[in-house]
């Protein structure tokens, strides 16, 4: 018998099956979802078992025997399978990318079932460690700290998880299953009763109810403002789900909104909910995993991975703020959430509910325009509640009148106010850091990192960090290339917002909220939970400020700098700009006490502010749609995008050059060029990073499927012609991000 094995590879050249003979001594032990260990070439590597065939006569050339059976598994179901070989062909990714993606690291060979480990007995210390130094150590860790999977007990030991495995083969420790508990803190333990439904949330709730009764397929936009209470319709939705012996799956955009929204579903929903995302350990994620296969927890929520839950019949899958750009992945696979949870949707005749106050320009003309989604509106605030009130700032006028300073005077008397009442305040400013750049004033040198084509960013530690690779470095006295000493710091970030304001408002409560301070588990919630409970005046933070939060105690909100994401290189950087503005608005307003919005700008006409301004989603879309279609971006094409990188700038931009060629050829050779664009091969917006130059290729077709052949044509036509190419060829289908 001959096994089908997907190669633990994930490289193109590699994205096919390869035929292994199965030993008579293992036969019994294959089976379809096996993890096996092949030799291919002169390894030994790992590979998947996706299919069992008789033996043929004659057998395949050169055929080879699987070398053992890892793990007899399955490590993976059929649908699971079905779905990495759709991601597969969707994005044009490595098939074993997209599974691997799909089942979790977590869940292959040794860690698929990581329990425990508990010291059995004392042994003798210097008979049985006296010649395994590496062993000793993971077993007084393992005293000190029972209870830790092999991983992380041979992280805390600081060994290798060989060592780790020799102390179980010895008997010296043992595996039992571990206990789960609740795997982030919870600021509401009480279960709550739900609220009732408004008309507006009752009218957008009814529709998603019928469906779910019927066992319907249907995609829902459901576009509710601020503070509309859509989180209610959400949990209505779940429990409908529920009732009906079916799961809901909550997707969420940010690890940031994670805490309060789980606190939320968890008051409704207690030990049935678990919660899954990326800064939980190794321990966490397997139970909360082994307690929705379980079924003990029909109630998943999480951010993108969490779409991939082992969820065995989901009625109900909500993705919020569906907008969020960080739905879409950023390296292999390069999937989009929204679009990977349509297709399981569609396999499981499940109800897909989008949310958001600002929907993506595509979804909205697919609810309003083509009808492809139902669309379902909320226009009113809970308790019809006042939207904020919103002032724009031109800070040019504020230039002319004198002032240099980071605030307008505006902003200033504003926030003196309402620290005089004792009320709450959020600054947004979408950069971390202290200044952007530093520069020479003699003679005009940047600071760059040697490794990206970037400037650094000026941290208040004294530090030069690059926020592409992380090199860091002293902030120079002396300018490197001319020896002045004239060096001058400039631009903004929140770190620079922070030492203004305590400057300002020295008796202010300051905290403040970026990836430079929430790198450790569990600091957003701790900032958060802080502010929440009145322990600070203002928070400062970036863009993980700007949604899901509702902290009735904030009365005003100040945007500092507009104008940021505005006249970014990306056909998107008007809705982007809108999508913050609108969302970091609706942080106030959320009590009796009302709120107000200042945005300071330089653009105080652009369509984006204006519409934000006034909360105006409509007039935004008609604008922004209307230059879509003149100039045939998304949702009236579908984009794609090639990036070659490599370490010699002349071969990254032959390449990029050679795939233009090729799509040329291809789409003439189709007769295609009525309905295929193609861009010149140009240097990446940041064209180099961790020592690669970048260079890409732009192009649009009018049908997903088009795009999709066509990229995969360029790439089988390359590989073809060049097989030894030393560069790397990314594909992404229907980018989010171009940088």
């Amino acid at each position: 018998m001959h096994a089908e094995v997907l190669i633990n590879l994930p490289a193109r050249r590699l994205d096919r099956t390869f035929s292994y003979r199965i030993p008579f001594a293992i036969e019994g032990q294959v089976i379809t979802g096996s993890l096996v260990q092949v030799s291919f070439g002169r390894q030994k590597i790992e590979g998947y078992v996706i299919g069992l065939i008789e033996s043929g006569d004659p057998e395949p050339a050169g055929i080879k025997d699987l070398t053992a059976v890892i793990d007899r598994g399955p490590v993976f179901t059929q649908e699971q399978l079905n779905l990495a070989l759709w991601m597969s062909s969707y994005y044009l990714c490595p098939t074993v990318s997209a599974l691997q993606t799909i089942i979790w690291p977590r869940l292959t060979h040794s860690s698929r079932h990581a329990p425990g480990l508990w010291p059995l007995k004392p042994p003798e210390m210097e008979s049985l460690f006296k010649r395994a130094p590496s062993q000793k150590a993971a077993w007084k860790t393992a005293l000190s700290q029972p209870g830790l999977t092999r991983l992380e007990l041979a992280a805390a030991a600081k060994v290798s998880v060989s060592a780790v495995d020799a102390l179980t083969s010895k008997g010296l420790l043992t595996a039992k299953k571990r206990t789960g508990q609740n795997t982030v803190p919870l600021n509401n333990p009480y279960r709550s009763q739900p609220f009732d439904l408004t008309a507006q949330q009752k009218t957008a709730f009814e529709p998603i109810f019928d469906r779910l009764k019927r066992k319907e397929h249907q995609v829902f936009l459901l576009n509710g403002i601020t503070g509309s209470g859509k989180t209610e319709v959400y949990c209505h939705g779940a429990a409908a789900a529920l009732g009906l012996g079916r799961q809901a799956l909550i997707l969420v955009p940010e690890i940031a909104l994670t805490p309060q929204t789980l606190n939320t579903f968890y008051s409704r929903f207690g030990e049935q909910v678990a919660i899954l995302h990326s800064r939980l350990s190794d321990g966490e994620r397997h139970d909360e995993w082994m307690r929705i296969r379980e079924g003990s927890a029909n109630v998943v929520l999480g951010t993108r991975s969490a779409l991939f839950a082992p969820v065995q019949d989901p009625g109900l899958i909500i993705i919020d703020e569906e907008h969020e750009p960080s739905y879409k992945q950023e390296e292999s696979p390069r999937y989009h959430a929204r679009t990977v949870a349509l297709e399981i949707a569609r396999n499981k005749g499940a109800v897909v509910v989008l949310g958001s106050a600002t929907p993506s320009v595509e979804s909205f003309f697919s609810a309003s325009c083509t009808g492809t989604y139902e669309l379902l509106t909320i226009s009113e605030r809970v308790e019809k509640r006042s939207l904020p009130q919103v002032h724009v700032v031109d800070m040019r006028k504020e230039l002319k009148k004198g002032n240099r300073e980071l605030f307008s005077r505006d902003l200033l008397i504003l926030i003196k106010n309402r620290l005089e009442k004792n009320e709450q305040i959020i600054l947004f400013l979408n950069r971390r850091g202290f200044s952007t750049f530093i520069s020479c004033r003699e003679c005009g040198q940047v600071m760059k990192c040697p490794h990206c084509d970037i400037s650094l960013t000026y941290h208040i530690n004294g530090r030069l960090i690059c926020h592409y690779c992380n090199y860091t470095a002293g902030a120079p006295r002396f300018c490197p290339s001319c020896k002045s000493g004239f060096m001058s710091y400039f631009g903004t970030g929140t770190q620079k917002i922070e030492f203004e304001i305590k400057r300002l408002f020295p008796d202010a409560r300051v905290l403040r909220m970026d990836s430079d301070v929430t790198s450790r588990k569990g600091a957003h919630q701790k900032i958060l939970d802080a502010f929440c409970q009145g322990k600070a005046d203002i928070l400062i933070g970036t863009q993980m400020i700007a949604k899901g939060l509702d902290i009735p105690a904030v009365t005003l909100v100040g945007v500092v700098n507009a104008d940021l994401t505005l006249y970014m290189p990306d056909f998107r950087a008007a809705e982007r700009t809108f999508q913050l503005l609108t969302q970091v608005a609706g942080r106030t307003g959320r009590s009796e006490r009302g709120g107000e919005v200042l945005i300071q700008t330089h653009s105080p006409e652009h369509f984006a502010i204006t519409s934000a301004s006034k909360h105006d989603y409509q007039t935004f879309f008609e604008q922004e749609i209307k230059n879509r279609e003149i100039l045939n971006y998304p949702p009236f094409s579908f984009l794609g995008r090639f990036l070659v990188t490599g370490t010699i700038q002349m071969e990254v931009e032959n390449a990029a050059d050679t795939l233009y060629n090729i799509m040329s050829e291809i789409v003439n050779s189709e007769g295609l060029d009525n309905q295929v664009q193609i861009f010149n091969a140009v240097p990446a917006p940041v064209n180099r990073i961790k020592n690669r130059h970048r260079w890409h290729l732009i192009f649009k077709a009018l049908q997903i499927k088009q795009l999709q052949d066509i990229s995969r044509a360029c790439l089988n036509e390359f590989d073809r012609r060049y097989p030894s190419a030393k560069i790397r060829i990314i594909v992404d289908i229907e980018p989010q991000n171009i940088f």
